[in-house]
């Protein structure tokens, strides 16, 4: 009995073929497209990317990075993911900054839940950051407009975040306070 193997995608590949310019992830060696995401989505990923990008540069932290920049969370199987916002600190990324992807995964991965994706997705996502390294991970929710916290150093509990409350930067980003408010401003549910 014959039995066909499909191919699987490394991150050079992923890399030749997003000259298209399409978005894709790599998850597992297999090439996954993205769709466009909705108005608040953007609207919600630019004003966290904005309040961090602020921060770390006033402090002279690192780099934010936005939805486009891929990060390899594994090489076997290759798995290349976009938060919708990420952070590397300065520690971490020496000069030259890389043209392809981040060879490594982001201290911290911002994940804003659209309504296509599913539970099992996100905690997939969530799952392969912090096992490539990722200390914290922030998993914003539009419709209940509350962030869920991941924690490298406490795996088995989720903080959750309500409407009212704030986002910590903690050891990942010390003194770093965003109100949920500020991300959720002028947007109705």
């Amino acid at each position: 009995m014959e039995t066909s193997q499909e191919k699987l995608y490394t991150a050079d590949d992923l890399w030749e073929l997003s000259r298209d310019g399409k978005s894709r992830e790599l998850v597992r060696g297999v090439i996954v497209d993205m769709a466009p995401t909705g108005v608040v989505h953007s609207i919600l990923a630019m004003r966290i990317g904005y309040f961090l990008l602020a921060y770390v540069d006033e402090h002279q932290l690192g780099y934010v990075t936005a939805a486009e920049a891929g990060y390899i969370l594994s090489t076997d199987p290759t798995i290349v993911r976009a938060p919708d916002v990420g952070f590397v600190s300065k520690a971490r990324l020496k000069p030259p900054i890389p043209k392809k992807f981040m060879p490594f995964a982001p201290d911290l991965a911002v994940e804003v839940v659209s309504p296509g994706d599913s539970a099992s997705e996100i905690i997939e996502k969530v799952t392969e950051y912090l096992a490539a390294g990722t200390r914290v991970v922030w998993v914003v929710y539009p419709d209940t407009k509350t962030a869920h916290i991941y924690n490298a150093a406490n795996k088995d509990r989720i903080e959750i975040v309500q409407a009212t409350g704030t986002l910590d930067g903690g050891d990942v980003l010390p003194g770093f306070k965003l109100p949920m408010q500020d991300i959720f401003r002028d947007l109705e549910s």
